[in-house]
């Protein structure tokens, strides 16, 4: 449901949260196929996983591919006038192009929590959703945000001629909108009772209390802020610096604001991350917990 040029970023960004959102469970997966001694479990099995691929194919794909019939000039940031102006096979690969962002962004951040690194699995969330928001903010010519506002060329081309107020009333009026609010109920309701309920269900296996420092409820609300408040804010930062110093400056003034925001053992971010209580060091080191 969301315009192409950022779709993948959102399946991967999705994928990966889903992933950091059951790196507990994910962690007591892999500990009990240890535990039996041999591998009994194939990665296909995984339910977490094939629960990321059921949202990307049941939700993400046909409301996508609605869009993009219902206004085909605002789900291609109106580059395509009309169905005439997108190619049938971009069509086949975007349906099946999301799915496979949406596993790659769960792989990549199951593998960093197997091995310890949640925190690396987390900045995954947190680059995935910084492109999104970086294309529907800025874009690629920092006409995003009236890309998104806007449900066709004509009204994109007009935009500085009316108010801002009457640009949004007509899109907020639109039946673009309409099938937008409809659509994103679902998916983005769907999305979000996912994530909290996986959790609550991983805050509720061993250990979990020790790792988790704040109330639950203010964990959620942490853990909302850091994957999805971060980086929109992150991508309105950047599109700025861009447009007061241009793209190599802005770039690189945002890169090291980030990095410093990001990176240090004790920034921000990480303090706060530590408080949600996502594991912080390899599942092995629960089993040595239990060694005499």
């Amino acid at each position: 449901m969301i315009q192409i040029q950022a779709a993948f970023f959102w399946a991967y960004a999705t994928g990966a949260t889903f992933a950091v959102s059951a790196a507990r469970q994910l962690q007591w997966w892999q500990r009990s196929v240890h535990n039996e001694g041999v591998r009994t479990r194939s990665h296909a099995a995984n339910p977490y996983l094939m629960l990321t691929a059921l949202f990307a194919a049941v939700l993400l794909v046909p409301t996508g591919l609605f869009m993009m019939w219902q206004n085909p000039s605002w789900a291609t940031m109106q580059v395509a006038r009309d169905h005439h102006g997108i190619w049938a096979g971009f069509v086949l690969l975007y349906a099946g192009g999301t799915v496979v962002a949406a596993l790659f962004g769960f792989l990549v951040a199951q593998a960093l929590v197997l091995v310890g690194a949640g925190y690396w699995a987390y900045l995954q969330c947190v680059g995935g959703h910084f492109l999104l928001f970086g294309v529907l903010v800025h874009g690629w010519d920092g006409t995003g945000y009236r890309r998104l506002l806007t449900t066709n060329q004509g009204a994109l081309r007009d935009w500085p001629r009316d108010s801002v107020v009457n640009d949004l009333l007509h899109f907020l009026t639109s039946g673009t909108f309409l099938a937008l609010l409809v659509l994103g109920a679902a998916v983005i309701g769907t999305m979000l009772i996912t994530q909290i309920g996986w959790l609550l269900e991983g805050w509720q296996l061993p250990g979990a209390d020790e790792d988790r420092k704040v109330a639950r409820v203010l964990a959620v609300a942490i853990a909302a802020a850091g994957v999805y408040g971060l980086p929109f804010a992150g991508a309105v930062g950047a599109s700025l610096l861009v447009r007061l110093v241009g793209w190599p400056l802005g770039l690189a003034a945002f890169a090291a604001v980030a990095g410093f925001a990001l990176l240090p053992r004790r920034s921000p971010v990480r303090l706060l991350y530590g408080l949600v209580g996502v594991p912080k060091r390899h599942w092995k080191a629960d089993l040595d917990l239990e060694l005499p």
